[in-house]
């Protein structure tokens, strides 16, 4: 191993993490709400972030050999997915159609830290496409660097999704000023929910 093999692995891993990462899904609409929100952004970053290093180092280490031989688990958490994508898309279609739901996020009304990190993590490990892509597909790509070498590869991608995360969550309080009117939370509600269920009839028919 050399620095430069090092440092190019490095880069590999925070470029491929960020392909991976910088999509629209479930988890990246919940965190640009809460960002734009600004309610407890930082323990719903932290979960998102802290879930990628974990799968991540996982399919670095080679557990995605074992997704790949117990396809149970991943059809498990496919229809355990679709089913809270779901529920979660009918919420957001009530909040839409609210003008009290409205009212309430146009003025900030707080939400309790733990229903939005139960959230986070449900949105984040119910999600088989976490383990297809950071597990399985990430650690395939891992695997063609040479042992030191692959674990600059997950740090870079460790890195790309700690900063993607805080640059969305952060990043998203600059729309605060837009988010004061209720129109505009009926808009993004709405446009959440259809993600919300693009998502988990893709899961359902995949």
């Amino acid at each position: 191993m050399t620095a430069s093999s090092a440092a190019l692995a490095a880069l590999s891993g925070l470029g491929f993490g960020l392909s991976l990462i910088v999509a629209i899904g479930a988890q990246n609409a919940f965190v640009l709400r809460q960002g734009v929100r600004g309610q407890h952004v930082l323990p719903v970053i932290a979960v998102c972030a802290l879930s990628d290093i974990v799968l991540i180092a996982a399919g670095v280490a080679g557990f995605g050999t074992v997704v790949e031989a117990m396809p149970a688990i991943v059809t498990v958490a496919r229809y355990a997915g679709a089913a809270f994508l779901l529920g979660y898309a009918v919420l957001a279609v009530r909040r839409a159609m609210s003008s009290s739901a409205l009212i309430a996020d146009a003025a900030g009304a707080s939400v309790a830290v733990g229903a939005s990190v139960l959230t986070c993590l449900a949105l984040t490990w119910l999600n088989p496409h976490v383990y297809l892509d950071t597990v399985v597909l990430l650690g395939s790509f891992a695997s063609t660097y040479a042992s030191p070498d692959r674990w600059f590869l997950a740090a870079g991608a460790m890195v790309a999704s700690v900063v993607w995360f805080l640059a969305l969550g952060y990043g998203a309080r600059r729309l605060g000023p837009l988010f004061e009117r209720p129109a505009a939370w009926r808009v993004l509600d709405s446009l959440i929910a259809a993600i919300m269920f693009a998502l988990a009839i893709g899961l359902v028919v995949s």
